[in-house]
């Protein structure tokens, strides 16, 4: 199932969300032009920016080039590996993004956001102390913003693609079902990877349900308060 718009009416314009976007891409385009020097720089950026477990957990340490862990641990949410792993996050930031900030407002969206981010890195390091694997990506702080959703909007309707096989559809899904089938999936990615390391990295399949509990755990603390009826 692929998400391509929810119907939920904007209450105020998402700039924060779009802002986000717009420096993801931005940063993304300084990303490939590095990648075309071919002096090493791309990997040198991910490598020094990117957030590493070990770096984290104190099981290794960090180059002299590299920032303080806690600048790494923003940076990383604004660097990506490839053009779709920067579409799909984005996509997803924007469908749903756009409405957890319309309706929770720009500085929370923005807390849910951040602190949703660190979380996921945070998980994604307890499941794997030891890696020297950057991770890099939007996906964890993105997860809590799903989280938040699913709360805040559960019933509300996702126009998904839906594909079977050859056969393809668009309808229109509860978001409890799109999202409920969204982090099955990662929870089973979670379980058919353990104990799997690559040097090459991968997904970081932790850092998104560690990302997704975030949110679900956040949206109480920074839900704005319905005032309460004058008799």
């Amino acid at each position: 199932m692929i998400p391509l718009k929810d119907d939920v009416p904007a209450e105020r314009i998402p700039a924060l969300a779009g802002g986000i976007i717009a420096a993801n891409a931005l940063i993304y385009l300084y990303q490939v032009s590095l990648h075309a020097e071919g002096s090493g720089a791309a990997h040198e950026m991910v490598t020094d920016f990117g957030m590493v477990p070990c770096r984290l957990t104190g099981y290794c340490a960090a180059s002299g080039a590299a920032p303080p862990v806690a600048v790494a641990l923003v940076a990383s949410m604004f660097l990506h590996g490839g053009l779709f792993h920067l579409g799909g996050n984005m996509l997803y930031l924007w469908i749903f993004g756009r409405t957890v900030e319309s309706t929770l407002g720009h500085v929370r969206f923005a807390a849910v956001y951040a602190l949703g981010g660190v979380a996921a890195a945070l998980a994604q390091a307890a499941a794997d102390p030891a890696s020297q694997v950057p991770m890099i990506g939007a996906s964890g702080a993105i997860s809590a913003i799903l989280g938040a959703y699913l709360l805040l909007h559960p019933r509300a309707g996702i126009h998904t693609l839906v594909i079977f096989g050859i056969f393809w559809r668009v309808m229109r899904v509860p978001a409890i079902v799109v999202l409920g089938f969204w982090i099955l999936v990662q929870l089973a990615s979670v379980l058919l990877t353990a104990g799997v390391h690559s040097p090459r990295g991968g997904v970081a399949w932790v850092a998104h349900v560690g990302g997704f509990l975030a949110g679900l755990a956040l949206l109480p603390l920074v839900r704005p308060r319905r005032p309460a009826r004058r008799r």
